[in-house]
């Protein structure tokens, strides 16, 4: 279940490899082995709704959803023996939901043609479903696919828009105001996620 973090030594640590440091209490939703633990899940359940990885694309929402489409894309060829296309896309153009200033982006890394395939949009938490609607709209520049599937690690409810993720880690009911901490190895030095209030 959930750890509560009470000392200030936990805190304290948390803090440093952060990255945004707590301001109030933060409670432990996934330990870095409940996020290995569910993305071997998440992987199972793709393969099983899309009868194995033939037609499958991988795409990462960047930053995080591109560290765990290469995650999902290891098991993949684990489990099925063959490697599965993996790219990333940067939907920073295309949101609806930040100020209209100078923004940096980085450059998208679709890998095939994803005319025809079963695309995987990957992303660490879906909330609103601003940053799905956007990489949807960045994904077609890229081609019309059979399908497009979303996996999350986290699905934390309040939707703005009529989205739903096909495969997600978790479903936690969160307050508005809380904040969701995604943090990966690959970014943060430590891997975790976390609620703050």
């Amino acid at each position: 279940m959930y750890k509560e973090i009470s000392t200030l030594s936990e805190l304290s640590q948390l803090s440093q490899s952060s990255h945004s440091a707590p301001t109030g209490t933060e409670t432990i939703v996934f330990t870095e082995a409940d996020i290995q633990r569910t993305l071997k899940r998440l992987t199972h359940e793709m393969l099983e709704a899309n009868k194995g990885a033939s037609n499958l694309v991988l795409i990462g929402i960047v930053t995080r959803g591109q560290y765990l489409a290469n995650r999902v894309g290891k098991l993949v060829q684990e489990f099925e023996g063959s490697p599965v296309p993996v790219g990333n896309l940067d939907i920073t153009l295309y949101r609806d939901d930040s100020p209209n200033t100078f923004k940096e982006t980085t450059e998208s890394m679709i890998p095939v043609d994803i005319t025809g395939k079963d695309v995987v949009l990957v992303d660490d938490v879906l909330f609103t479903g601003r940053t799905v609607r956007s990489a949807l709209d960045a994904l077609n520049a890229y081609g019309r696919p059979a399908s497009v599937q979303l996996l999350v690690l986290l699905d934390r409810g309040h939707r703005e828009l009529p989205i739903s993720a096909d495969f997600a880690g978790k479903n936690i009911p969160t307050q508005k105001s809380e904040r969701v901490n995604v943090q990966l190895n690959e970014v943060d030095g430590c891997e975790q996620v976390t609620i703050q209030k």
